[in-house]
């Protein structure tokens, strides 16, 4: 094996790249990797992660540096957006040119600043290969030790609760962009969240489509800063929750809604009677919200049932055209 110091690849130093014999799996592994702005690293994770798949796609979502140009060089297929369209659409693009290029039988997404370690790939896509699953999720938080800063463990949990009540589907890391899928999976797929809500989503998609997801351990390294704000990240995935909500679960989101517009009503409405009782007055402005509060709040009541209808409906047409599919 010929070793390669993180010096050569413009990574910190103590980092080694091998040659490596390429581990033997059932059909076609493809590799995607969304990227923006990743000069730094984009090359050596190409590099390496070649070592472990038949093919790497690097979507590059509309950098402004040389990160197109440095995964072409080592051994990408590139695709380029234009101009920055957010993850969700940069993994519809990879599936996408996956399908039309390769027909995998497996496709594994990893980050683009070497968080993830390419040499854990078999693990992550030996349960697609071996026909266990048809999502893998690399969990950062099944195993104790981890180097996850503890306001992302926080942030993370948080999300991962919330998502996990909503969705139905249980997994204990909710944002590990390091994960796999099956053709069965990528065929049927297609992200509507355009940012990092899109991890989220496949948990709803899963579950709406009935797809196996289970989740191996893996190891989390931070090199760079964040490129974002912590704060401003979790609010932008907080965003694509609550959206998600209302697209997969409208009975509950619209309930919540109209629940509290009902509730708001209720009280203001006692406040009002009292003010009635006490002083024999009627104050027109809040009566007239009250009146407001509750016709939205029993028309989001319904609108959640007609849109939980509707939704089972068209569920249970598609689902036998996914199954022959698969």
């Amino acid at each position: 094996m010929v070793a390669m110091t993180a010096h050569e690849h413009g990574l910190p130093e103590g980092l080694n790249i091998r040659e490596v014999p390429q581990p033997h799996f059932d059909g076609i592994v493809v590799a995607v990797i969304p990227a923006y702005n990743e000069e730094r690293f984009i090359g050596s994770v190409v590099l390496l992660t070649r070592n472990y798949v038949d093919a790497v796609v690097v979507v590059d979502d509309g950098s402004t540096d040389r990160t197109a140009q440095i995964a072409h060089f080592a051994g990408a297929t590139v695709v380029r957006h234009k101009v920055n369209k957010g993850k969700g659409e940069a993994l519809n693009t990879g599936f996408k040119k996956a399908r039309e290029l390769f027909l995998p039988n497996a496709v594994v997404t990893l980050d683009a600043d070497w968080q993830h370690l390419p040499e854990e790939l078999p693990k992550v896509v030996k349960p697609i290969t071996d026909g266990e699953a048809d999502i893998v999720i690399g969990s950062r938080y099944l195993e104790q030790t981890s180097e996850v800063p503890l306001q992302r463990v926080m942030g993370h949990r948080g999300f991962t609760m919330m998502i996990n009540a909503l969705s139905g589907t249980q997994v204990s890391d909710s944002q590990s962009g390091f994960r796999a899928f099956s053709l069965n999976a990528i065929k049927n797929i297609t992200f509507n969240t355009k940012g990092f809500g899109v991890e989220s989503e496949m948990q709803f998609v899963a579950s709406d489509q009935q797809l196996r997801v289970i989740e191996v351990p893996i190891t989390i390294r931070y090199l760079d800063r964040p490129k974002r704000s912590v704060v401003r990240h979790g609010l932008n995935v907080l965003t694509s929750v609550l959206r998600l909500m209302g697209q997969h679960r409208p009975l509950l989101f619209f309930w919540l809604m109209g629940g509290a517009s009902l509730v708001v009503a209720f009280a203001l409405g006692v406040a009002e009677l009292e003010q009635y009782r006490t002083s024999n007055t009627v104050d027109i402005v809040l009566a007239m919200l009250i009146v407001f509060l509750l016709t939205s709040g029993s028309v989001a009541l319904f609108t959640g049932i007609i849109l939980h209808t509707l939704r089972g409906f068209v569920l249970e047409l598609i689902r036998p055209v996914i199954s022959r599919e698969a």
